[in-house]
């Protein structure tokens, strides 16, 4: 057997390493490598010595676990956390029923212009949150909303959307407008993977079209709903763009208004990145512990079904 014969079986095996490589190093350069330095400065802090002038007179040192109970105990950070639930307790039950109930209605066998009208609801989607936040937020002004135009001409009451609860609506309604399309798109998807038959047997059975999709369908698509509801969650808890881009337009959003923002400002508005990481790495706890246990609720309940 010649040498390059039995080199072969090596090259072989250790093929997929080199196919990984790539991907690993990207992984480690891009996602591990960043959350490892956040990590390692939420143990650090700046100490300051004297007047903090001088050479020396700044230095970084090890700070244990103050950055946290410091971050735990921020009022405006468990503020902005409160905030957050409630926006997020608008969000996404308005968001997935929507999303569900457009999916329904375009898996229906009555309905016309299917493409279009999908086009039409993932559209929004597609625009980037920031352009998102500027249109809806220049509707909201009075000033220079058509809306606000139309209401004064037929002398009807002009709310104040960006102050007060109204601004929790207000927010919720850009986050809603512009996500539906994305889970109505994935709830649909596995609706067309339903078997046909499915459906033809339970007409024969005398089923009602409200019957099928209450019975049928939705449970049948249990699974998109649980992904859909997993990923809206995450987008709640880091919400950023939507209160950062309507700030300029009211006073009623201060620069602390999300968990993300107060992480922002302590960053890049007060310059203490180590309080900063801190109060980052909880955010991915807290947002690891509620994902985690949602998923493990739903398999939980789902592997329940199963065995009834």
């Amino acid at each position: 057997m010649s040498s390059a014969a039995r080199r072969r079986p090596y090259g072989v095996k250790g093929a997929p390493y080199a196919f990984l490589a790539p991907a690993t190093l990207l992984f480690l350069l891009f996602f591990a490598l960043p959350i490892g330095y956040a990590v390692y400065l939420s143990f650090r802090k700046v100490h300051v010595s004297g007047l903090g002038l001088g050479k020396n007179a700044r230095s970084e040192v090890w700070a244990g676990l103050e950055n946290y109970t410091d971050a735990l105990s921020d009022s405006e950070l468990v503020n902005g956390a409160l905030r957050v639930l409630g926006y997020g307790c608008i969000v996404v039950p308005v968001m997935l029923g929507l999303a569900l109930l457009f999916a329904l209605m375009l898996d229906s066998d009555k309905v016309r212009l299917a493409p279009f009208t999908r086009l039409a609801i993932f559209l929004p989607y597609a625009i980037p949150g920031v352009v998102a936040a500027l249109l809806w937020g220049f509707l909201y002004l009075p000033d220079v909303s058509p809306f606000y135009f139309v209401l004064d001409r037929l002398g009807l009451p002009q709310p104040d959307l960006l102050d007060g609860g109204p601004l929790y609506l207000a927010l919720s309604n850009i986050a809603v407008w512009g996500g539906t399309g994305f889970n109505m798109i994935v709830i649909y998807t596995s609706l067309q993977a339903i078997p046909a038959e499915v459906y033809e047997a339970a007409k024969l059975d005398g089923a009602t079209p409200l019957q099928i999709a209450l019975r049928i369908k939705i449970p049948m698509v249990a699974p998109s709903l649980v992904l859909t509801f997993f990923f809206s969650i995450i987008a709640t808890l880091q919400v950023f763009n939507e209160p950062t881009t309507i700030k300029p337009l009211t006073n009623s959003v201060s620069t602390t208004w999300s968990p993300l923002m107060k992480v922002y400002q302590d960053a890049f508005g007060k310059g203490d990145i180590h309080a900063a990481a801190a109060q980052a790495v909880i955010i991915a706890l807290a947002t690891l512990l509620l994902s985690f246990g949602f998923l493990r609720a739903a398999n939980r309940r789902r592997r329940q079904e199963a065995a009834r």
